[in-house]
């Protein structure tokens, strides 16, 4: 564990009930983190054929998350059960190293897409122009950013070192006050990489918001193509702006507190504070799959596309094994028949559908044939050699959006 010093610096600062909080918080966005950021890689890679350059920043910023949770929350969640840090001073290094290089990534990254929809919204001839390549290079260059501002201490300009609080690393918030180094890379890290960040993504939203809203009774009254396109830049917007307000107010807590510390007294920050900022800042791994994967349109299309396809194949290899109880598809006349539902009047609905098959057919005369009837037709079930008549009313609703 190292000498008596390093060890008492590595010791948790905060109560134990504290320390178990912040364990069992730690351990809740961990698993949310893995599961949202997993999923959202995953629907990326099954649509790579289709995504959009400025997606691609959508992508990087799931991997940055999940990069993050992946070095940091296994080390903190033991640690903070534990009442201490149960490594040492290199794997403090290494944690430290991994929390800033993938934090400054996420807002970096942030800030280009900020400025990417600025283009496409509000310079649509060079927006238009914006191409892969062009977003791979900025990708890049949001990684080389980070990098730097992460390498540094390894080099000598400021300094890693443990958290007031005990239970994990970061960057040594008392440094400043000893070293002029130290103090410069704080200066430098606050002004470049959140200073100047927050101001280009408030400036990139401000101008947006102004352009739409300008447009917006143009757009309305003339319907076109040029509609389509407004529509799409205003969902990039709306997600965007909500990413990007989750990520700050993740990470303010924990750059007022820092600062508060770097350039005031730090005996007089409570370690409770920088706690819960630190909670805060790692929060910030879970908003970026929530919004994408419940608001963005396409992402979720794709996910509900997969995981009808991985129902569809799993209830197929159920029902190829219980064929003969359940009867639900079967080889009749050298045609594949499903569970078919017929009106009372004898008409087919010629949707062939069958939700439990593992090859469904679609066919798209049930709309029209159904349109032209009352709520009060009744229907008639077909399911093997057995029938059954209910009125169209009682169907259950999963059963009304198969049969409509």
């Amino acid at each position: 564990m190292g000498n008596a010093s390093e060890t008492f610096l590595l010791m948790s600062r905060i109560s134990k009930d504290n320390d178990i909080f912040m364990g069992t918080i730690y351990t809740i966005f961990g698993v949310l983190s893995v599961l949202g950021n997993g999923i959202l890689l995953f629907v990326a890679y099954r649509k790579k054929s289709s995504l959009k350059p400025a997606e691609f920043f959508v992508v990087n910023l799931a991997i940055s998350d999940l990069s993050m949770t992946i070095t940091l929350f296994p080390l903190a969640i033991p640690s903070a059960y534990a009442h201490m840090w149960l490594f040492n001073k290199t794997t403090c290094t290494v944690y430290a190293f991994c929390g800033v290089l993938f934090g400054l990534c996420s807002l970096t990254n942030l800030t280009v897409l900020s400025c990417v929809c600025w283009l496409k919204v509000c310079c649509p001839n060079y927006g238009n122009k914006f191409s892969y390549c062009h977003a791979c290079l900025l990708v890049a260059g949001v990684w080389c950013y980070a990098g730097v501002f992460a390498v540094g201490p390894l080099s000598g300009w400021g300094e890693y070192g443990a958290e007031p609080y005990g239970t994990a690393c970061c960057i040594n918030w008392h440094a400043p006050s000893q070293n002029p180094a130290a103090m410069s890379y704080i200066i430098c890290l606050f002004f470049f990489c959140y200073i100047v960040p927050c101001t280009v993504i408030f400036l990139s939203y401000t101008y947006i918001l102004l352009t739409v809203r300008g447009s917006r009774q143009a757009v309305q009254q003339h319907m076109s193509p040029q509609n389509k396109i407004t529509n799409a830049h205003a969902l990039i917007i709306k997600l965007s702006v909500a990413v990007c307000i989750g990520f700050l107010t993740a990470w303010s807590p924990y750059a007022i507190v820092s600062m508060w510390a770097a350039f005031g007294n730090p005996a007089t920050v409570p370690p409770m504070a920088f706690a819960l900022a630190a909670i805060f800042a790692k929060s910030s791994t879970l908003y970026n799959p929530i919004v994408y994967l419940v608001f963005k349109p396409n992402f979720r299309k794709f996910l509900c596309r997969d995981v009808a396809q991985c129902r569809t194949t799993l209830c197929g290899c159920l029902f190829h094994h219980s064929s003969a109880q359940k009867g639900t598809c079967r080889q009749s006349h050298g045609k594949e028949e499903c569970n078919s539902t017929r009106l009372s009047n004898g008409l087919p609905d010629n949707h062939r559908s069958c939700r439990h098959c593992p090859c469904p057919e679609t066919v798209t005369g049930a709309r029209e044939n159904l349109t032209d009837y009352s709520p009060q037709q009744t229907a008639r079930i077909l399911k093997g050699s057995l029938h059954s008549e209910v009125a169209v009313s009682q169907l259950s609703n999963e059963m009304q959006s198969d049969f409509l």
